[in-house]
């Protein structure tokens, strides 16, 4: 086999190329990756590497900006860090170290059969190679000398995974014979082995005193063993059918399990087995979770995997700290005024431009939002937080006016009225919508149960500034229906109607005519906002839709959605008018006052300014 040759790819001043269309990006993805992630590990120096299957090595800040990238081989199968992220182990029918600083290959040492699992010891001196003819093979890692092998499972059947005790007593193995087998790391004698799980066993890991292990099935279970005991301690229950990956906290006090629901399970004194709990589940990936890594002082865990996105995450209290969460929402809003200005939420804070030169002006670097909008004099800007409040700044001096208070967080979705008199803000734990004076700072109005029972999806103003619409979903189906959107009279408080069809999105157009609803089918539904008629219903979209908007003229609705498209609609004829595929879902739209430029928030992090007329021309 020929050595794959590695391709610095890393420029400092490199761009962003855009897509065609589109006119500007603003941001950089972050922790967004361009494939699958195949491997993860925090360096010392608090950095975070990964590796996507495609052998694209990148660096990343704690933060997610990429800082480095080295195209390394796309002839790799496996991948693994060292203990320290200094090296990387790559594996197909040969075993392959590389420099992770450089990138540059350090040595290929040829195998005589396909390598299936690896692993670096804690120390990171020995590298162990599984295969799929059932043996285990070891080598020093200074040298590349051959240390030994170990005939895993009597009958010829791959290795699945293999894990190295911290304090170097035993070297724990795992076949496809569902079979997990303890040997000796000096001596490679087997000192047990561990039968009871039913499925495949993908991953294992020891406890950081070496004196736990834990295995992931595919049986719904991650099993706790204590070698050379037989039988498990216990079964970590709770999981989806398959449990693909797993780590240990340096410390101990955790163990991060991934299941096939895209969900982290943590459990809490897991060195102490039979007192394991379950403290949290971490959600916000939106397919296979392949790898895992805590950081050295165990306060945080990184996960990546098929949806090629790395979230960091905050152990101890379960949240979200870098990474774009695909499961939530990139909110965007545009400033009027000369600059014309664009807010775009993230975990890191709100960030604003100056969509002319492209910089960040003030207010920018804000809090942590969920939510975003600006009122159409251009006179304010609203953020939904994380926690009750929704702050309202002065746009113009970048100055915090009033921070308004909600009864439970976080806030949901925002709205101002057309005359930029009112602020209509969502209360998704409590199913409340608040009304809020933008002068007075005080609430005029609190609906109650404002989407008929169901989630808080989204709000609207009327034109006319006395109607407001609230949508969202009725996951348990109590009124058999998948939801529903309810028009509200605002002077009198009186609900006026409810069209039973759940949404992720409203929006009213410029002329108060109509009423459309991104469904829960994929289909954005268009109804008559007086006499609540069904006018339109538009297919197209094959995954969720996220956001819709009306043009400035009213003539045009735009959707986007997980699918990754932009949709252009006539109103008037409910024709299809263009459908744009983008790099990335698309979370939120939003129109320049003018209609000449829409702009479109990102699930990679990044929003895109796109001239309108060209997208319509092509």
């Amino acid at each position: 086999m020929s050595t794959p040759s590695p391709i610095d790819t890393f420029d400092d001043s490199m761009p962003i190329r855009p897509l065609p269309l589109v006119h500007k990006i603003f941001g950089e993805p972050r922790f967004h990756s361009d494939g699958d992630v195949a491997a993860i590990a925090f360096a010392a120096d608090g950095t975070l590497w990964s590796i996507d299957e495609a052998g694209l090595l990148r660096q990343w800040s704690p933060e997610g900006k990429a800082l480095a990238r080295h195209f390394l081989s796309d002839l790799e199968t496996l991948w693994c860090f060292s203990p320290s992220a200094k090296l990387l182990a790559s594996g197909n029918d040969d075993l392959i170290l590389w420099d992770v600083a450089t990138g540059q290959l350090m040595n290929r040492i040829e195998q005589t059969s396909w390598v299936t699992a690896i692993a670096f010891s804690a120390d990171g001196r020995t590298l162990a190679s599984g295969h799929d003819d059932g043996s285990a093979r070891f080598w020093d890692v200074g040298t590349q000398k051959f240390l030994g092998e170990i005939k895993v499972c009597p009958k010829p059947v791959p290795v699945s995974a293999i894990a190295f005790a911290p304090r170097g007593q035993f070297i724990a193995t795992a076949g496809e014979d569902r079979v997990v087998r303890v040997w000796d790391e000096f001596t490679h004698k087997q000192v047990c082995e561990l039968k009871s799980h039913t499925d495949r066993i993908p991953a294992l890991s020891w406890s950081p005193d070496g004196s736990l292990l834990v295995s992931a099935g595919w049986d719904t279970s991650a099993r706790v063993w204590r070698p050379p005991q037989t039988d498990p301690l216990i079964l970590l229950n709770s999981h989806a059918d398959q449990v693909h990956t797993l780590a240990f906290s340096p410390d101990g006090k955790y163990l991060a399990c991934a299941d096939s629901d895209f969900d982290i399970h943590l459990w809490t004194d897991a060195e102490q087995a039979e007192k394991a709990e379950r403290c949290a589940v971490l959600r916000g990936h939106n397919d296979e979770i392949r790898c895992l890594a805590f950081s050295s002082d165990g306060a945080k865990l990184a996960s990546a995997g098929a949806d090629q996105v790395i979230h960091v995450w905050d152990v101890r209290d379960g949240k979200l700290l870098a990474g774009p969460n695909a499961k939530g929402q990139h909110a965007i809003a545009v400033i009027p005024g000369n600059p014309l200005r664009l807010a775009s939420t993230g975990i890191q804070g709100v960030r604003v431009w100056d969509t002319a030169s492209g910089e960040e002006i003030a207010p920018t670097n804000l809090c942590a939002a969920y939510s975003v909008a600006a009122s159409p004099d251009g006179k304010w800007l609203a953020i939904g937080g994380m926690d009750h409040f929704t702050q309202l700044w002065n746009a113009a001096d970048g100055s915090l006016s009033a921070s308004l208070e909600a009864t439970k967080p976080p806030i949901g979705f925002l709205s101002f009225s057309a005359d930029s008199k009112f602020l209509a803000q969502t209360s998704p734990a409590d199913g409340l919508v608040w009304i809020w004076n933008c002068e007075t700072k005080n609430p005029d109005l609190i609906m109650i149960e404002a989407a008929d029972g169901c989630t808080l999806e989204g709000v609207a103003f009327h034109p006319d500034g006395k109607r407001v619409a609230a949508g969202g979903i009725d996951y348990m189906s109590t009124g058999e229906r998948d939801g529903a959107v309810c028009v509200w009279d605002i002077p009198t408080k009186d609900k006026l109607f409810t069209i039973d069809i759940g949404v992720n999105a409203i929006a009213f157009d410029t002329t108060g005519k109509y009423l459309a609803g991104a469904g829960m089918d994929d289909a954005v539904y268009v109804w008559d906002a007086d006499t609540q008629d069904t006018v339109f219903v538009l297919s197209g979209h094959q995954q969720k839709i996220n956001t819709i908007v009306f043009d400035p003229t009213g003539s045009y609705l735009v959707s986007g959605g997980d699918d990754f498209t932009v949709r252009v609609w006539d109103v008037l004829s409910g024709r299809l008018l263009i459908a744009r595929e983008l790099d990335s879902p698309v979370q939120s739209v939003a129109f320049s006052p003018d209609g000449k430029f829409l702009f479109c928030g990102n699930g990679n992090t990044t929003c895109y300014q796109v001239e309108f007329q060209k997208l319509l021309e092509e």
